[in-house]
């Protein structure tokens, strides 16, 4: 599978042999695989790693978006999602639209909760909006808010992060979302979002959470205004505050979609490839030795692709998520929602086997693959 001749070829056989070991590779080494003009290589060094994690595992779960505002401080420029106060086309959800929302979906696992960082909703109402959902859905894992709405509410409360954190824990939350990293470098974050919390600042704050015993992901915004330098520093930091750490379950990279976007780009811009998405979530495999899953988040990257990056490193699909905005208001143009027998006969159709997870990604069931991939 792996051919030695072949990676000496393209002067990539040291990180084969690297790959084959399970040593970690450099910055150096991940910069090359960006630059490697093989992309077939690159895709089957992060499948080789993938299977040797997962074998023909892809898992999915029953879960639920709710997205309570886009009404946001923070002005990113990128994002599409968000409006100012008043703004025709902003929403804000009362406690009662959030719990319609979150028990309207049908049997779920998980509940994904983020918004923006509206100026006037307090800690106190996401304390309520907790245990609502605590009382009304006590078997679901309740995943919410990034390190950036942590920042926000304690800005707003003047607290400590680790304050908000013990008390929306301590109100049912079971573990955090990676939204908000964007692209760590700080030239890059003052272009494309000056206002938002600082990379290291995010880093921190998920310490923080890891260090009270909860689990978080981990994402990436890739494909606008950076260089693959940027990415591969992202990865790197991540990686780092794993080895520290170890509470990321899953890394989640998120192709920058153009529409109704204020960044500036340079004329002409397309938007990312879908080869260099490909070889991006073949890169975050084989550089996050040590974050257990690297997921294909149907939702920004369309359902067919998707399932081809099974085959670049990625092995989890998310789920059924039922509605989502962010993307969407940005050109997402995948459905709003996937039924579990849709993702399980793609899955299968794509010679793999579809697990239903819980939100820490612990299987509850499991299908044996049938065939060969052919996806």
């Amino acid at each position: 599978m792996l051919n030695p001749r072949f990676y000496e070829s393209l002067g990539m056989d040291d990180i084969r042999e690297k790959v084959v070991a399970g040593e970690r590779l450099s910055l150096d080494d991940g910069l090359r695989l960006f630059e490697c003009p093989d992309l077939s290589s690159v895709a089957a060094l992060a499948h080789y790693d993938r299977m040797r994690r997962h074998a023909m595992r892809v898992t999915w779960v029953r879960n639920r978006h709710v997205n309570y505002t886009n009404v946001c401080a923070n002005n990113c420029r990128f994002c599409a999602f968000h409006r100012k106060e008043g703004e025709e086309g902003g929403f804000t959800l009362s406690l009662d639209d959030i719990l319609d929302k979150a028990t309207s979906a049908g049997e779920i696992t998980e509940l994904h909760v983020v918004g923006g960082c509206h100026p006037d909703l307090g800690l106190d109402f996401f304390v309520n909006v907790l245990r609502a959902l605590q009382e009304r859905l006590p078997d679901v894992s309740i995943k919410a808010f990034t390190p950036v709405e942590i920042e926000h509410f304690a800005m707003l409360e003047s607290i400590s992060t680790r304050e908000v954190l013990e008390r929306l824990r301590a109100s049912g939350l079971k573990m955090m979302p990676g939204g908000g990293a964007e692209i760590f470098h700080p030239e890059i974050r003052e272009r494309i979002c000056p206002d938002k919390v600082s990379g290291d600042e995010w880093l921190r704050i998920s310490r923080e959470a890891h260090s009270m015993g909860m689990r978080t992901n981990c994402t990436m915004l890739f494909g606008h205004v950076e260089d693959v330098e940027h990415r591969i520093d992202h990865l790197d930091r991540l990686r780092r505050l794993q080895d520290e750490t170890g509470g990321f379950v899953c890394f989640i990279p998120l192709p920058f979609l153009t529409k109704n976007s204020a960044l500036e780009l340079p004329e002409g811009f397309a938007g990312v490839s879908a080869l260099d998405i490909l070889r991006t979530i073949a890169v975050s495999r084989l550089m996050l030795d040590n974050i257990p899953h690297i997921k294909a988040y149907w939702v920004m990257l369309g359902v067919k692709l998707a399932l081809t990056a099974l085959h670049y490193g990625a092995d989890d699909f998310d789920g059924t998520v039922v509605e989502e905005k962010i993307g969407h208001m940005a050109g997402a143009s995948s459905e709003q929602a996937l039924t579990p027998e849709d993702i399980e006969a793609m899955a299968r159709d794509c010679g793999f086997s579809p697990t239903e997870r819980d939100a820490l990604f612990q299987p509850k069931n499991a299908v044996a693959p049938q065939g060969e991939p052919q996806c």
